[in-house]
Parts: C-alpha cells; sequence; structure tokens
C-alpha cells in the first residue's frame, strides 16, 4: 500500500489542526470538570455528644452514603479515596428518643466538608440505636510486652503497673464478658536499666463501651544477673504412714540466676525442695523426683542437682 507524501505546508496544516483540536478538547474537558455535579460517596460515622447515662448500640452499620454535590474535579478524585473522610454527628437527641435524624443535623455535616462541596442527603437518613443501663466495673490491667534484654540482664522485681485496674462501662451483658483489658505493646530492645513508661491501653472496639483511664504507667526494674549455687535440704511429703525414710542425699545443689542488688539477701529461706513419697506407693518408683515447690519470682532456676534421690525406708 503506497504512503500518502505530503507537502511541508500540509504537514503544518495537520498539526496546527491537531493542536487546535487537542486545545479544543482540553478546554472542554476543564469546564466540564468545573461544573456542579452530583455523586455518591461512602462515609465514615463518628459519634459526639455521647449521652452519659446511657449505653447504645447502633442498630445498622457506621458506614452511610452521602449524595454530594461537588465539581466534576471531586467527582474524579473522589473515585480514587481509599478511606473516605469521615463525619462527625452529634448524639445529643438520644437523651429523648432512640434515633438521630440526618436532616437535622445537615448544616453542622456540610460545615465539616470542603466549602465548595455540599451534602444533598444521606442515606439512610434515619439512624436507630437500642439502649439499655450503663453499669460499671473495674477490670485487671494486661500489660502487653515484647522486652529483649542486654546479655545477663532481666526483670529483678514483678514488673509495676499504676494503676493496675481500670474501669470500664457500658452495657452489663458486654461487661459480663470482659475479664481484663490489655495495654498497647511495651517494646525494649537490648536493655540494661530500669525504665519507666507510660503504655496507652487498647481503644475500646465496642462504641458503647469505655475506658478509664486511657494509659497506665509501667515500671520494669532491671538489673544485671549472676549464679548463685545454694544447698537446699530435702523434705519429705505424703508420707501418710510415718515411714522413717533416709534420703540419699539429703541435700540438693540449685544452680540459679539471681540480680546482683539481692544476692546477698537470697539464700535457704527462700527456698523448698520435696521428694513425694506417693511415687513409690503409687508408681513403685525406686527413686524420689525432686521438685522445687518455693522459689523467689525474680530469679531463674538453671540446674537441680541430683534431679532424683535415692532412698531406704526403715519399718
Amino acid at each position: 500500500m503506497p504512503f500518502i507524501k505530503l507537502t511541508k505546508i500540509e504537514r503544518k496544516r495537520i498539526l496546527v489542526l491537531l493542536t487546535c483540536l487537542l486545545l479544543a478538547i482540553a478546554a472542554w474537558l476543564f469546564m466540564a470538570l468545573n461544573n456542579k455535579y452530583p455523586y455518591t460517596v461512602k462515609t465514615v460515622l463518628k459519634y459526639n455528644s455521647i449521652p452519659q447515662k446511657k449505653a447504645f448500640h447502633p442498630l445498622q452499620s457506621d458506614t452511610v452514603d452521602l449524595e454530594v454535590e461537588g465539581t466534576g474535579w471531586q467527582l474524579l478524585f473522589s473515585r480514587l479515596r481509599i478511606q473516605p473522610q469521615a463525619i462527625a454527628i452529634s448524639l445529643e437527641k438520644l437523651n429523648n428518643r432512640n434515633f438521630i435524624l440526618f436532616s437535622e443535623q445537615l448544616i453542622n455535616v456540610n460545615n465539616q466538608l470542603e466549602t465548595s462541596q455540599r451534602i444533598i442527603s444521606v442515606k439512610p437518613d434515619t439512624l436507630y440505636f437500642d439502649f439499655s443501663q450503663k453499669t460499671v466495673k473495674r477490670v485487671p490491667v494486661k500489660l502487653v510486652s515484647d522486652i529483649r534484654f542486654a546479655r545477663q540482664y532481666g526483670v529483678s522485681n514483678p514488673i509495676e503497673i499504676n494503676p493496675n485496674y481500670v474501669t470500664i462501662s457500658g452495657p452489663e451483658q458486654e461487661l459480663e464478658k470482659i475479664k481484663e483489658w490489655k495495654t498497647d505493646s511495651l517494646k525494649f530492645e537490648d536493655l540494661q536499666s530500669t525504665v519507666k513508661s507510660v503504655v496507652a491501653m487498647n481503644q475500646s472496639k465496642m462504641k458503647n463501651v469505655s475506658i478509664f483511664p486511657s494509659s497506665v504507667e509501667v515500671k520494669v526494674p532491671v538489673d544485671e544477673f549472676t549464679e548463685k549455687v545454694l544447698e537446699i535440704p530435702l523434705k519429705i511429703v505424703n508420707n501418710r504412714e510415718y515411714y522413717n525414710v533416709k534420703l540419699y542425699p539429703k541435700k540438693v545443689k540449685i544452680t540459679f540466676l539471681v540480680a546482683l542488688s539481692k544476692y546477698h539477701q537470697v539464700d535457704e529461706e527462700f527456698m523448698e525442695a520435696v521428694v513425694d513419697m506417693n511415687e513409690w506407693k503409687d508408681r513403685k518408683h525406686n527413686k524420689l523426683r525432686v521438685k522445687i515447690v518455693r522459689f523467689p519470682d525474680f530469679c531463674k532456676i538453671l540446674h537441680v542437682v541430683p534431679g532424683k534421690v535415692d532412698f531406704i525406708i526403715e519399718k
């Protein structure tokens, strides 16, 4: 197929024609996008002016469809939004009734949007709520933590949480399910000294349940640890027939880690090791296993030697 050969003047004329055409399309598009159009966008609701003496439960989704009048540019970009702008709705009217009308709050809602946008209507226009009497309950704080210590360092005392209880309020049937309240995660890396930190409580996922206070103070006592060895005398339990039992050996060696600041404080009085005669009577064992039944929480056992002991029963 032969190519059409154009002269230099003809090529110029076609180029001018295409340029004018593109400019006309751009001008038309610009004018069209500047015009006002109605469009629908999904929006998340936030509640304020919540009734203090009532616990409420929305009977519909917290997402509504807004019919908004805006420019073509806003229509274009509204389609590209991943998370629509949230709008705040006052629940003050719930003190006297169990529903909220958007039509009564359109002026306030419009004030939350851009000046060039205007909400025409909301679907659904009426929000219904279920009510119950609000009750109060105290639950313990559950610390969520990911603490990593430097080598030979660790927690030297129980972690302190202040306050260690929080107050929750809401419907009684909801509060009955809650036994504790978790904090946000407390994270430290390579820790080697005592720290204090304010940790936020997890936000309530239920809109009709509130929590106070919203944060707690956490103290993590940290110290350097070292090894210590103590000999602990063995005690016999469940010797109901009062046999004359002789143990070999009579003591066990416990190797454990202890904080340097408490090295001289921790002695045999902090620990208790036992053997159970039921292992011989019921299970016919010829050796008795050593059990550590009392040991400081702030120490860590490394070894117990021996783990089992021989015994002789004299009748």
